[in-house]
C-alpha cells in the first residue's frame, strides 16, 4: 500500500498524462493532446514510473504497450478522473418546464394569504411536473427547520441569522386598520379617540393580546379595549363581520381581506413600527440552480401582488 508522501507526489497533471497515454499508445499524440512538447510529457512519464516502481509502459515498434501494472490501474484513474470532471464542470440551466418534484416554501399565514395562491398559480404555468408544498412557519423556528430540510426558504420577519444562513430583506411591511363597516359605524379616516375606543380583536399564535400597538397607544395617553385575540389570521373575518370591532394587520393580508370580505381598511391614527419581512435560505443553496429559480420566482410573484393588492411598498430584489 502507497504511503502518503507516495501520493502526495502524483498530482492531478500525472494523472492526465497517464490517461491519455493509455488512450493514444503513442508519445507524441498524447503531447499534442495534453498541449505539452514531448520532453514535458517524457518526463511526467520518469516521474510516475519512478513513484509508481513500475515502466508503466514499453516501447513497441512506433507505439507504446501498458505494462500489467499500467492496466490494473487504469480503470481506477479514469473513475476518479471522471468524477473530478462532473465535480468542476458547470452546473446545467435549471430547466422548470422539464422538472419533477417539489418546491417548499415557510411562510405564516398572513404572508400566505396574500403570496401563496399567485405563486401557486405561476408555478403551475412555468413547471407543470412540479408541485408547490407550503409549510405552516413561525420566526421562532425558521432556522431549526431550514436546517432540517423542511422547506427551501422562509418568508417571515426573521432574528439575527447564522452564519450558514443568509437573511435578504424583502420589504418592510406597514400596518393597516380594517373593520366591517356596517358594523362599524366609523367612516376613515378614523380619530385616535375612535380608534382608541373601539373594540379591537387580535392575532396571536400564542394568545397574547398585547403587542407593539399597545405600546404606542400607551404614549399617547390611551388603553385600547380589547375584546378576543384569535391564532390564525384566517379567524378575523368572520369575526369582524360578526361584531363591531376593529383589527390591525400587516398591509399585504389587509387588502387581500378586504377585497375577498367586503372590509373596509385605512390607515391607522398613529405611527407604528413597520415589520422587516426577509426571506431566509442556507448559504449552500445560493448558486444552487433551481433553489436560485425558485427564490426568483417568488420575488417576481410578490412584488407583482403587492402592487396588484395596493400595497405601497415594493420588493427588494436583494434575495436573488
Amino acid at each position: 500500500m502507497m504511503n502518503d508522501a507516495t501520493l502526495r507526489k502524483i498530482d492531478l497533471n500525472l494523472l492526465l498524462a497517464f490517461s491519455v497515454l493509455m488512450q493514444e499508445r503513442n508519445v507524441s499524440r498524447a503531447a499534442e493532446r495534453l498541449l505539452l512538447g514531448q520532453p514535458g510529457l517524457s518526463a511526467a512519464l520518469r516521474r510516475l514510473r519512478e513513484t509508481l516502481d513500475d515502466e508503466l509502459f514499453v516501447r513497441v515498434g512506433r507505439g507504446l504497450q501498458p505494462t500489467p501494472r499500467a492496466l490494473s490501474i487504469a480503470p481506477a484513474i479514469e473513475d476518479a478522473l471522471s468524477g473530478i470532471e462532473r465535480a468542476i464542470r458547470p452546473q446545467a440551466d435549471f430547466d422548470p418546464a422539464s422538472w419533477q418534484g417539489e418546491f417548499r416554501i415557510g411562510m405564516c399565514d398572513n404572508l400566505e394569504t396574500a403570496f401563496f395562491g399567485p405563486l401557486a398559480a405561476r408555478l403551475l404555468q412555468l413547471s407543470p411536473g412540479a408541485r408547490l408544498i407550503g409549510i405552516a412557519s413561525e420566526k421562532r423556528d425558521a432556522a431549526r427547520r431550514l436546517d432540517e430540510g423542511v422547506f427551501d426558504f422562509s418568508v417571515s420577519v426573521h432574528d439575527e441569522p447564522a452564519s450558514w444562513h443568509i437573511r435578504a430583506p424583502l420589504f418592510n411591511q406597514a400596518s393597516i386598520c380594517i373593520y366591517d363597516e356596517a358594523q362599524l359605524k366609523l367612516k376613515a379616516p378614523l380619530s385616535l379617540e375612535d380608534f382608541a375606543n373601539v373594540a379591537h380583536v387580535t392575532v396571536s399564535f400564542e394568545g397574547n393580546a398585547s403587542t407593539s400597538i399597545d405600546t404606542a397607544l400607551s404614549r399617547t395617553g390611551h388603553v385600547r379595549p380589547v375584546v378576543a385575540t384569535v391564532p390564525r389570521f384566517s379567524a378575523l373575518p368572520t369575526a369582524l363581520r360578526a361584531m363591531p370591532a376593529i383589527s390591525v394587520v400587516p398591509e399585504s393580508i389587509g387588502r387581500c381581506m378586504a377585497q375577498l370580505h367586503g372590509l373596509t381598511i385605512c390607515a391607522p391614527p398613529l405611527s407604528l413600527p413597520a415589520d422587516p419581512v426577509t426571506m431566509l435560505y442556507r448559504r449552500v443553496d445560493q448558486a444552487d440552480g433551481r433553489a436560485r429559480w425558485f427564490r426568483r420566482l417568488f420575488l417576481d410573484v410578490a412584488g407583482e401582488a403587492l402592487v396588484a393588492s395596493g400595497c405601497r411598498v415594493s420588493i427588494s430584489r436583494a434575495a436573488a
